[in-house]
């Protein structure tokens, strides 16, 4: 494990961008895994400034999202995908096809996480 000192939250921010960068601008249509979360915000502000900028494209970038509540629509305010759409999705362009969380409506959870499992594997 690489262990990357940091000033701050703000200089924190900055490198994570970077590397994620460097993986955007290295191989397009990376598959990213991405976190909810107050500690996320500054990296995925970052990101958007240089999307803002033109210094990213994401437009064959993948993610995929660690969880979801359970029992939440995607339009719940309280819900992750809410959360990754008002912070950074909207903000960027990525396909929502190309963004991918678990589903917290889903009847059978066993289910939804065996599928999910197999959409990540396919990435």
């Amino acid at each position: 494990m690489k262990l990357i000192k940091v000033k701050d939250y703000q200089d924190m921010s900055r490198k994570a961008a970077n590397i994620i960068a460097a993986q955007v601008i290295q191989k397009e249509d990376s598959v990213l895994g991405l976190a909810t979360g107050s500690t996320m915000l500054g990296l995925y502000e970052e990101l958007v400034r240089r999307y803002r900028e033109g210094d990213l494209d994401f437009s064959e970038v993948q993610t995929v999202n660690l969880d979801e509540y359970l029992g939440l629509h995607p339009s719940n305010s309280q819900s992750y995908r809410y959360y990754m759409n008002e912070n950074l999705f909207s903000h960027i362009n990525i396909p929502v096809e190309n963004t991918h969380l678990p589903s917290g409506m889903a009847d059978d959870t066993d289910e939804e996480c065996g599928a999910y499992d197999v959409l990540i594997e396919s990435l």
